[in-house]
């Protein structure tokens, strides 16, 4: 299991107050830190971490027994084994999405949010030195189905924001995902709340989840509009436990900045030429494409990536869950680089893609 690596916090300047119309983590941002170099080294760009994946087991032992949750097992060993990879029956992709029904009962709560929240945006730049995080949840798998009020998960996720923020040298904001399962009037809202929290920290919308026979993307055409309207950045889920056709629709219909794993995109070449004309980058995870059984091995994503890069497809490499598969953003680029699916070279060019297709503020501004 991934340690926590103990480092000094950075000393920081006054927060200067914020501005009208400006959120309080865009105000937040400018602080001046000691110019203290990182013992990782040089500086990590993150766009596809889902909250119930990324918080240390440790973090979700307490977060559980603060709120007095009855889990299934009194031993914290076992816990652990129930949230991550290590002894998981991994045989599908549902298996693999079942994990995050213990973590995110753990997280219904705005108590357990906020510390949630602030776990991983700080978590991240002491394991990975990751300056540049985007950290997508669902606020209503957080809310108990209506128990708790949908506005205080949301508010208590910003505070959890601001806070790390506050502590260490980061950029970070929060990614709402809508979800295949539910239907479109619960997903209405969820898109409403990230429209009307733009200014405070929420700079994008996605759709993720299991699989839905009902669902189609181009039902969401309408509400996408609204989205990338409102100035939200669109990343969507597909192509990952579904074929290429997905990927076409969404391209299509919902017109994205970025495709949340692609991955089957390539066995299209005429989808992957529209997705470099269109500059559409793939948040590929190595790590949860192969423990979700969604590709058969690393030679087979291997291939796939090869197809991106024939084509010039954009992509980047992320963890999706660093806690979960155990891992770090740093461990995925050393396994892309070792299984030879991309040079030293090249990953600099992907990191370079990622900050470029990062939906956050630039230049401090919301």
């Amino acid at each position: 299991m991934t340690r926590p690596v103990n480092g000094s916090r950075a000393t920081h300047s006054p927060v200067p107050p914020a501005q009208p119309g400006v959120s309080t983590s865009a105000a937040l941002a400018p602080v001046a830190f000691a110019a203290m170099p990182h013992p990782l080294g040089d500086e990590l760009t993150e766009l596809h971490v889902h909250l119930g994946g990324a918080v240390d087991p440790a973090a979700m032992w307490g977060i559980a027994h603060d709120q007095g949750i009855r889990l299934p097992t009194k031993d914290y060993w076992e816990f652990v084994d129930l949230i991550t990879v290590r002894k998981q029956a991994k045989k599908s992709f549902e298996d693999f999405l079942a994990l995050y029904h213990w973590t995110e009962l753990v997280q219904s709560s705005p108590l357990a949010v906020e510390q949630s929240v602030y776990h991983v945006v700080g978590g991240a730049y002491r394991k990975a030195n990751i300056t540049t995080l985007e950290l997508r949840y669902n606020p209503m798998k957080r809310n108990r189905g209506g128990e708790r009020d949908l506005d205080h998960i949301i508010m208590a996720s910003i505070r959890g924001l601001d806070r790390a923020l506050l502590e260490y040298p980061v950029k970070a904001g929060l990614i709402f995902c809508l979800d295949r399962t539910f239907d479109e009037t619960l997903n209405s809202i969820i898109l409403e709340k990230a429209i009307a929290y733009r200014h405070r920290g929420v700079v994008g919308i996605d759709i993720a989840g299991g699989k839905n026979p009902d669902f189609r993307y181009r039902d969401y055409t309408a509400l996408f509009k609204k989205a990338r309207k409102a100035g939200l950045g669109v990343t969507v889920h597909a192509g990952e436990d579904d074929d290429w056709e997905s990927v076409d629709e969404v391209l299509q219909y919902l017109e994205p900045d970025r495709i949340g794993h692609g991955i089957h995109a390539a066995r299209n070449a005429a989808l992957c030429k529209r997705l470099a004309e269109r500059g559409v980058l793939l948040e590929i995870c190595p790590s949860s494409n192969l423990d979700s059984k969604v590709v058969k091995d690393a030679d087979e994503l291997g291939d796939y990536i090869a197809i991106f890069k024939k084509h010039k497809v954009r992509f980047s490499f992320n963890t999706d869950g660093p806690e979960m598969l155990e891992t770090t953003l740093r461990d995925e680029l050393r396994l892309a680089v070792r299984s030879g699916w991309v040079t030293k070279e090249e990953l600099q060019e992907c990191g370079a893609w990622a900050k470029e297709a990062s939906f956050l503020p630039r230049n401090g501004r919301s």
